[in-house]
């Protein structure tokens, strides 16, 4: 199981040194967030710069916010800035940063994707580019196909993807799955679409990287009390917060992995301004399930349980409040990621 973080940009100079030192630390992936603040590729572009083994993804970027070939153009840029060390992640957003945010219609994500992803592949080739299908085709009448002037790359493409059907397409024709909203217990809400996907395509699950992430908090028994109430909020804005009030897709996504009754309270009451007593439905038992917060050996069982479930890189989002702590943090889940390695080998 490799080990893996996100960082947001927007942090600005400590989420850079945060990169550095989780590098020195043996993280083995960086990926660089985009939401509606920093973007990914601009800081993508300096980690290169500033790191030397680690691997670097954009974790993602946004479908429908540049053309495919303007995405592939950066994924090689970045793949020849870093000597091969970038991995392209893509996500769809959803409606509200799509269309409140960027004016681009959020209609046909599927379709977008798949096309996105097939039109990458192509311009990565070296060769002229042409395609011809729902939502994109190129050249445009009148114009004449073009290459890109850079060296073919063979880049991995890592989806960001959470509905049945999205899930189905990263098991057909992605290099690896970006998840979220995940516990290890119910992990068939997930595995049972991506697997669907991949038999589509004749691949197995060897095939793909599942790089699943939660965050990590290591505190004594006496602090844990507080520690899972802090993480209340955060969990609350992403059931009743995130989306529309018609589409939320972490909303669905706990709610398939048996938490249906509280993701529709939490999501009643956020829309209806009650926050607070969103966060209160919030109950500890989901806290605890989808993260890896408490004592050391909790957590040892937590990412356990990440480990048996299939994940193959572990993506953690270290707690602190300050950069020493979060990298003291991350370096103290790195020591069990490898602990529990070594146990697995030695087992084997």
């Amino acid at each position: 199981m490799r080990t893996a973080t996100t960082i947001e940009a927007s942090a600005g100079k400590d989420a850079v040194e945060f990169a550095v030192e989780a590098e020195r630390l043996g993280l083995d992936v960086c990926w660089v967030a985009e939401a509606w603040g920093a973007d990914a590729p601009s800081p993508l572009g300096y980690l290169a710069a500033r790191t030397e083994r680690m691997l670097l993804g954009s974790g993602v970027i946004q479908v429908g916010t540049r053309s495919p070939v303007t995405i592939a153009q950066t994924a090689m840029t970045l793949a020849q800035l870093s000597e091969g060390r970038f991995l392209l992640g893509l996500g769809v957003s959803g409606p509200q940063v799509m269309e409140g945010l960027h004016g681009v219609p959020f209609g046909h994500p599927l379709g977008r994707m798949r096309e996105t992803v097939e039109i990458v592949r192509r311009t990565f080739t070296g060769e002229k580019v042409t395609y011809a299908g729902r939502h994109y085709g190129l050249p445009l009448p009148g114009s004449k196909p073009m290459r890109v002037g850079l060296p073919p790359v063979s880049v991995p493409v890592y989806l960001a993807t959470l509905s049945p059907k999205m899930l189905e397409l990263t098991g057909e024709i992605a290099d690896g799955w970006l998840g979220t909203s995940f516990i290890p217990e119910r992990a068939d809400a997930y595995f049972a679409h991506l697997d669907a996907g991949l038999a589509h395509a004749g691949r197995t699950r060897a095939g793909l990287d599942i790089c699943q992430g939660a965050e990590i908090s290591l505190v004594p028994e006496a602090e844990l009390a507080g520690t899972i109430a802090s993480r209340k909020k955060e969990l609350a804005f992403s059931l009743g917060g995130m989306g529309t009030a018609t589409a939320n897709f972490y909303n669905d996504a706990y709610s398939r992995q048996g938490f249906a009754d509280v993701a529709a309270q939490v999501r009643r009451l956020w829309v209806d301004g009650r926050r607070d007593e969103a966060v209160a439905a919030v109950p500890d038992e989901m806290v605890l399930a989808t993260t890896m917060i408490g004592t050391a050996e909790m957590v040892r069982e937590r990412m356990r349980a990440w480990q048996d479930a299939g994940i193959t890189t572990l993506r953690v989002y270290p707690a602190g409040a300050t950069l020493k702590e979060r990298v003291d943090t991350l370096g103290r889940a790195v020591d069990i990621a490898r602990q529990l390695g070594a146990d697995e080998r030695e087992a084997g």
